[in-house]
């Protein structure tokens, strides 16, 4: 019988007998490795820490357990694991679709530094409306990329119906999917074909780690014709005979996952540190405690927000569980970031921020401790304004991250907090 996902969230990805028998994952906090023969060897496969570290490789291996990847790399924070994907997947230049409600630094990514590599981006306001997605497919389009939970709108992306219109059209669905985290929800077992994460977030769990992961799904046809980097001839994929071998050819469905490491990660250099792994592992340990401990509160706090005067709208699709996707993709919660609106004037937000006693004022996401932050003029200042506007991402706007503590202290928090404001 397969293990379950509490189980292998412990022991997945590693042998304890490879590591003189330490429960835990050590931390190979070393450069570089001996080798044992002229040509660069080493028995376990270690050489140099940019390419490859045991400790990062466990983390890696896990996630891609819990993820239902064939390879996972790790890299240095989650906006690395967004830039090496994207540059991958359209690498010599073509265009991406995307949602105009995604993380701040991921569309000014998009929208101002990609286009200098000829990557440009089409947006669309409703990643679900199919037809106006598939109206900005053209000969150049070399992925549709979405979150699976946007930010801050929790608006839930309908994974399987944008699977179906990707490969329809031979190009493959990039999921950033570090909200839920793979306890929450699985992308790649919906047909997304690459899941992104921020492993800052809920992954780690514990706001002291920057990381992030790519994982390869394994289920995507890299045709020569829309990609050709993955079909290049590659002095560093010797075959048997010391011939080059193109990426297709050295790890067949694999060969997204493997150039990221190869090609980006080494030569880019974003990678993730051995102490920055061990901590993002015994993350991974308490990662379904967690997630439905902050659900839990989620909704609890979700819900007294409901009744506040003061609150104008809550933006949580935790609190409809009657909603198709939410039903068909989360039924263990959707998650535990959400945002509300106040009828309240930007010095009375200002108020509001500053008058918590047990919410942290701090851009983060994914805390064992809760926070609070006002998007519009911090995590996603860097929008232009008519995607803001056009988000909602006003200036009355907060977004909440809801952690461990108890769910009346935070209720209790928020009720004196507005109630300050308003006064």
């Amino acid at each position: 019988m397969a293990e379950q996902f509490e189980t292998r969230r412990l022991h997945a990805g590693y042998d304890p007998a490879k590591h003189g028998h330490s429960p835990l994952v050590p931390i190979y906090q070393t450069a570089a490795f001996a080798m044992t023969d002229p040509n660069g060897a080493n028995p376990e496969g270690f050489v140099y820490s940019r390419v490859g570290n045991p400790t990062v490789e466990a983390f890696e291996n896990r996630i891609c357990d819990l993820a239902g990847g064939v390879t996972a790399t790790a890299v240095a924070s989650g906006m690395a694991a967004i830039t090496d994907t994207l540059l991958n997947v359209a690498e010599g230049g073509g265009r991406i679709i995307a949602p105009s409600n995604i993380y701040g630094a991921g569309l000014d990514e998009m929208n101002s530094l990609l286009p200098k590599f000829g990557i440009e981006t089409d947006f669309v306001q409703d990643i679900n409306d199919f037809a106006a997605v598939e109206a900005l497919i053209t000969p150049e389009t070399k992925a549709i990329y979405t979150e699976s939970v946007a930010n801050p709108s929790t608006a839930i992306a309908d994974i399987e119906g944008l699977a179906a219109l990707a490969h329809k059209h031979h190009v493959p669905l990039i999921v950033d999917n570090t909200f839920p985290t793979p306890y929450l929800f699985r992308p790649l077992e919906h047909g997304a074909d690459i899941d992104v994460y921020s492993s800052t977030k809920a992954i780690n769990g514990h706001g002291n780690v920057v990381s992030g992961i790519v994982v390869d799904g394994g289920h995507f046809d890299w045709d020569q014709a829309r990609f050709p980097q993955f079909h290049e001839k590659e002095l560093i994929l010797p075959d048997a005979e010391g011939e080059p071998q193109t990426f297709v050819e050295a790890f067949g469905n694999a060969a997204f996952g493997h150039r990221i490491r190869l090609k980006y990660v080494r030569l880019f250099g974003a990678v993730m540190s051995p102490f920055d792994a061990y901590l993002a592992l015994l993350g991974i340990d308490t990662i379904a405690e967690r997630l439905d401990k902050e659900v839990h509160n989620a909704v609890k706090v979700a819900q007294y927000l409901t009744t506040n005067p003061h609150v104008t709208a809550v933006h949580y699709a935790g609190l409809h569980p009657e909603d198709p996707l939410v039903k068909r993709y989360f039924p263990k919660g959707v998650g535990a970031i959400f945002s509300f609106e106040l009828a309240a004037t930007e010095a009375q937000v200002d108020k509001l921020l500053l008058s918590t006693k047990v919410f942290t004022y701090l851009p983060n996401v994914g805390d064992s401790r809760s926070l609070i932050v006002n998007p519009r003029r911090v995590t996603h200042r860097e929008v232009p304004v008519r995607f803001r506007d056009e988000q909602g991402l006003t200036a009355n706007l907060v977004r909440l991250s809801i952690g461990l503590e108890d769910a009346d202290d935070l209720i209790a928090d928020l009720d004196q907090a507005i109630a300050q404001a308003f006064e």
